[in-house]
Parts: C-alpha cells; sequence; structure tokens
C-alpha cells in the first residue's frame, strides 16, 4: 500500500523537478555548471526513452534495465565504436545520472523504492585500449607543442591587421592542453587574473568541478608564451576572459577544437595525428605517470578527488612495459 505522503509524478514532471534542483547546487559551487548540464541531458534522454507521461513510480528494476540497454544502443555521432552504440564511459555516466535521480526521488517521496536497486544490467568495465589511443605518443605530443612553440614567429598574414593575428592565442591553449591537462570548460572559463607569480614560479589558480580549486604551477617555456601573449597578443579589451576571439570575446569551448586543429596542420605528417581537447588532457596524465611522477600530484594537476579515477586517464604507451623491466628496481645494482 503506497504511503499517503507519495507524489505520483510523471517521469517529465520528476526530471523538470530534479533538474532545477541541480542547476540551483551550481549557485553554492557544490557543482559545476558543465556537470549540471550533463545530468540536465542524462535525464532528458531518460525522459524520452522511458516516456514522458509514465508514472515515475511504476517504472521497476527490470524496466530501469530496459532503458540502461536501450541507451547503451543509441548511436553516438561524437565516437565510431566498434558497435555503433554508446562508449563504456558514455553507459557508466548514464547510469550514474539516473542513480542520482532516482536516489532524490526515494528521498523525496515520488518513489516508494528506489528502483535501481532491483536493476541487473551494470557498466560495461573498460578492458584493454580503445580501438583508437586517445593519448598522443610522445613524439606526436612534441610535434604538436614544438609547433605551438614556433606559432609566435610565424609572419602575419598577407592584409591581416596586427589585432586580428591569433597565433600566440593558439599557442597558449595548446600548450596549457598539452602540459597541464585542464578541461576544456576550464581552460575557457579562466581569466587573466587566475594567473599569478608566487617566488619565481608562475602560477594557474584552475576553478574546477565541484566548486573545487587547485594551483598548478606552469613549465616555464609555457609560462614565457603565457607572459608573451599577454604583453602583445591578447586584444586590449576590458573582458577580463585570458582567452578571446580577435572581435575580443571569451572564446567558446566548441572554438578550441579548431585551434588544436590549426596547430596539428603545422605538425609534421609524421608526427601528426588528430586528438580531441579531452585527449590532450589523457595525453598529460599518460606521460606523467609513464615518467613516474608521483601519482598524487597526478591526481592534483588534472583536479580530482580521488586517485582511482587516474585509471581513466591514463593510456598504454608502445613498448612502456618492456622498458619498466630493462629498469627492474631490483635489478640495477648488477
Amino acid at each position: 500500500m503506497r504511503p499517503a505522503e507519495l507524489d505520483r509524478l510523471t517521469v517529465a514532471e520528476a526530471a523538470d523537478r530534479y533538474v532545477e534542483l541541480v542547476r540551483a547546487r551550481t549557485v553554492t559551487g557544490a557543482l559545476s555548471s558543465s556537470t549540471a548540464e550533463v545530468y540536465a541531458r542524462d535525464v532528458a534522454t531518460l525522459v524520452e526513452l522511458a516516456g514522458a507521461d509514465v508514472v515515475l513510480d511504476d517504472l521497476t528494476g527490470a524496466d530501469v534495465d530496459a532503458l540502461l540497454l536501450a541507451f547503451a544502443r543509441r548511436p553516438d555521432g561524437r565516437l565510431r565504436t566498434p558497435s555503433g552504440g554508446q562508449s563504456p564511459s558514455s553507459q557508466a555516466r548514464f547510469r550514474r545520472s539516473i542513480s542520482a535521480l532516482f536516489k532524490h526521488a526515494t528521498l523525496a517521496g515520488w518513489v516508494q523504492i528506489n528502483p535501481m536497486t532491483a536493476s541487473t544490467v551494470t557498466s560495461k568495465e573498460r578492458g584493454g585500449l580503445r580501438p583508437q589511443r586517445r593519448a598522443l605518443t610522445r613524439e606526436q605530443a612534441q610535434g604538436l607543442i614544438g609547433a605551438a612553440r614556433t606559432l609566435g614567429d610565424v609572419p602575419p598574414p598577407e592584409g591581416k591587421r596586427r589585432d586580428q593575428r591569433t597565433e600566440l592565442r593558439d599557442a597558449v591553449i595548446v600548450l596549457l592542453l598539452a602540459t597541464v591537462g585542464p578541461r576544456v570548460s576550464e581552460l575557457v572559463r579562466a581569466n587573466v587574473e587566475d594567473f599569478f607569480t608566487n617566488d619565481g614560479v608562475r602560477y594557474w589558480r584552475i576553478f574546477g568541478k565541484g566548486g573545487r580549486t587547485r594551483d598548478v604551477p606552469l613549465p616555464d617555456d609555457v609560462a614565457g608564451v603565457l607572459q608573451e601573449y599577454l604583453a602583445r597578443g591578447r586584444p586590449a579589451v576590458a573582458e577580463k576572459a585570458l582567452l578571446l576571439s580577435w572581435r575580443g570575446r571569451r572564446l567558446a569551448r566548441g572554438d578550441v577544437q579548431a585551434v588544436i586543429d590549426r596547430v596539428q596542420r603545422r605538425v609534421d605528417p609524421d608526427q601528426r595525428r588528430s586528438v580531441t581537447p579531452h585527449g590532450l588532457r589523457h595525453t598529460t596524465a599518460t606521460h606523467l605517470l609513464a615518467d613516474a611522477v608521483d601519482m598524487d600530484a597526478v591526481r592534483r594537476v588534472l583536479g580530482h578527488s580521488d586517485l582511482a579515477t587516474l585509471g581513466r586517464y591514463r593510456d598504454e604507451l608502445p613498448g612502456e612495459l618492456e622498458v619498466a623491466m630493462r629498469a627492474h628496481p631490483l635489478l640495477r645494482g648488477r
């Protein structure tokens, strides 16, 4: 028998209330705006798959299983997975999103029993290498970084005004992504005042997910290009954003990929491979960990609260096991 306080909301009504609550949490800094939008997108997908007029409390564990499988089979235009459906990480993210919705629904009296507890479909674990590696190899990453570092020396295109040149800005974008590994949302959200110097070291105060901040020291070469950009490459406008279009407006997330592709065209074809901003984040994590940089330091650079999360940002490198065994610590004195 249903308790008197049970609120029999439809899936659409529950989704609207929940998304409103999630977005309100960004005001207090409990969630970043980008994370809130991911939740909102997944909940909208749930409404589409379950049906807007279905009562939320009527969904069972079997229904949740069917929803998870239906989502897994949906084509993902951003990725070319062998099955043509969603990647394992996208499936896991969707499951977390709707699980959070049902957890709130249980506390709010929208459902009697959380149907997630009766669900048998679990997220597929990532195993082995992806069909296409996310992280660049050392040679590919060095080729991209080298192309970015020389952008300041590029002669101005014919007929292009000085205030329309964006070479130094593009160099800063690629160097920060490839060496510091920020999320693209953190990069485009950065302001000039977020960069400061302490004891001769240039730092970037990054405002990350969940209202957390971290101060990351920049490599000297990157700090030098950044200073050059601030001195003569950034438009002289009142806008406080670090990265601006030549018209003086804050750069959007979608503009960053075009910048990477433009710099990639200057890389030697033997070292060139297309990569996304998130792929450069994987590149940072992979090569810092491969060079035996302290795992907790890498975690802090990337802005994760849990060391276990690093496994998702770490790709295997060709020949790394052979190198590790040749340099075995128990055999170094022989």
